[in-house]
């Protein structure tokens, strides 16, 4: 048959004037391409980790400058980014989880520490940025500027307010900042002999706004501001410092009042209660429960019980790869899920026993799920460049955890060391029961009396990074 032919007998046909004319196609053939999330994800005996996947771009509707990258961590805390720093000993302390908070994500301080430990990185985090101070350092006019010189080594202040009891709540006498105290010889003498008195230092008057307070000390060029009670108690105070970091970090990480965001990891198990306590009398904002297999009864049990008895703060369990998992967990009260299992950069559990799923696959189906829920999930494991996270969020999580990309950078723990010339940072997976090296601090890295040789877990491992600087 002539080509023509072939044309009359199929799709295509000739019109008025004899000219070729094609049969209209679907308009789904025209304008999709790829495959959507449930056809790849529900194929039976198939997983796929994050760099399996791509995502095919749309038409752009908007401009960077719209793009609002404000997600839930969990179901009442709001973080400006997605990121979060790993609760591991290698990776989040104080220092890193204040550097997170101001770029607008929030780091989880690990638990392989003393419950003392731990809930004074908590409080540090608080203590960087406040809005209205409501237990700034105070002594009496007794006290002398040697109990002053150990309130500033202690706690690195330069500023203490003088009550007449010593305390807050009391009447307000004055002030005294390091200027007053830096060249006093006898440091015997009586901080009452050397403060700011009351009637030289500018006061507000209780109530008053967040915003009004900051206004007037911007209008004063002060950098101390108490806030005063109608008998001239001190009850508050607001600094200049605190004007000066909000200004510098518009999109940081904050509570309601005005004080940065920070979670704190604790194992499931009841005989960690007290450290559940000490963690939320320091402020911490977000409890992360510390599990490679999340879906066990003892967590289910133990989040009941956190829930019961703090109900104001929110738990994120986990660690979880399918909605069976996430099930008991929502249901017992989880105001978050972490979602991975085998898809560590340090430790898989593939290797060690053959239990796991692809990253990908794990968060699509427990995001999918949990939706139903309104329970945010968090994508940890795996995240190791920023085309992972972004896969991540697109196929349902709302923050990915990170560990390998902090770690060796300034802010994480530990001491560098050399080795072949190069400067080094250890980075070891939580689940590692390896010894640090001498260069590291033995009370970080190590328990007393242990033996020193090197332990070695199946699965998990310790390594070192180049160090990054800040």
């Amino acid at each position: 048959r002539s080509w023509r032919d072939r044309v009359s007998q199929g799709q295509e046909g000739r019109g008025a004037r004899g000219s070729i004319v094609q049969a209209p196609r679907p308009a789904a053939m025209q304008t999709v391409d790829g495959m959507d999330a449930d056809s790849i994800f529900n194929a039976p005996c198939l997983g796929y980790n994050l760099e399996d996947l791509l995502a095919l771009p749309a038409p752009a509707s908007s401009t960077t400058a719209d793009i609002d990258l404000t997600t839930q961590l969990s179901r009442n805390v709001t973080l400006c980014c997605p990121f979060v720093a790993a609760p591991m000993d290698t990776v989040c302390e104080a220092r890193m989880a204040i550097a997170c908070a101001l770029m607008g994500g929030i780091g989880v301080i690990h638990c392989k520490c003393p419950v003392e430990e731990q809930a004074a990185q908590v409080d540090k985090v608080k203590k960087w940025e406040n809005g209205f101070i409501m237990d700034p350092f105070v002594l009496s006019p007794k006290s002398t500027v040697e109990d002053m010189d150990r309130v500033r080594e202690m706690y690195d202040v330069s500023t203490i307010c003088i009550t007449d009891a010593g305390g807050m709540g009391n009447k307000f006498l004055g002030i005294v900042t390091s200027r007053d105290i830096d060249f006093v010889e006898d440091r015997k003498t009586k901080l009452g002999e050397i403060m700011t008195p009351k009637s030289e230092v500018m006061c507000a008057q209780e109530p008053i706004a967040l915003g009004e307070a900051m206004e007037q000390l911007v209008q004063s060029k002060k950098g101390k501001l108490p806030i005063l009670n109608e008998g001239g108690e001190l009850v508050a105070m607001v600094t200049r410092s605190d004007l000066k970091k909000t200004r510098n970090y518009p999109n940081a990480s904050k509570d309601a009042n005005q004080q940065l965001l920070v979670a704190a990891a604790c194992l499931p198990k009841f005989s960690e209660m007290n450290r559940v306590q000490a963690l939320v009398e320091a402020g911490c904002d977000v409890l992360v429960l510390e599990a490679s297999q999340g879906g066990s009864q003892e967590q289910v049990d133990f989040i009941r019980k956190v829930k019961y008895e703090y109900p104001a703060l929110d738990v994120i369990a986990g660690n979880v790869v399918t909605p069976r998992q996430a099930k008991p967990l929502i249901e017992a009260g989880a105001d978050g899920l972490r979602v991975g299992m085998g898809s560590s950069s340090l430790n898989s559990h593939c290797e060690a026993i053959a239990i796991g799923r692809p990253m990908g696959s794990a968060v699509y189906h427990v995001a999918r799920y949990a939706a139903e829920y309104k329970v945010p999930v968090i994508a940890d494991g795996g995240i190791g460049n920023a085309s992972a996270a972004a896969m991540a969020l697109t196929l349902g999580a709302s923050a990915f955890m990170v560990g390998s990309l902090l770690a060796g950078t300034s802010e994480s723990p530990g001491d560098c060391f050399y080795h072949d010339g190069m400067r080094l940072k250890l980075y070891r997976g939580m689940g590692s029961l390896e010894v640090m090296p001498s260069q590291l601090e033995e009370k970080k890295y190590g328990q007393g009396g242990e033996d020193s040789g090197v332990k070695r877990l199946q699965g998990a491992s310790c390594s070192a990074v180049v160090d990054r600087g800040p």
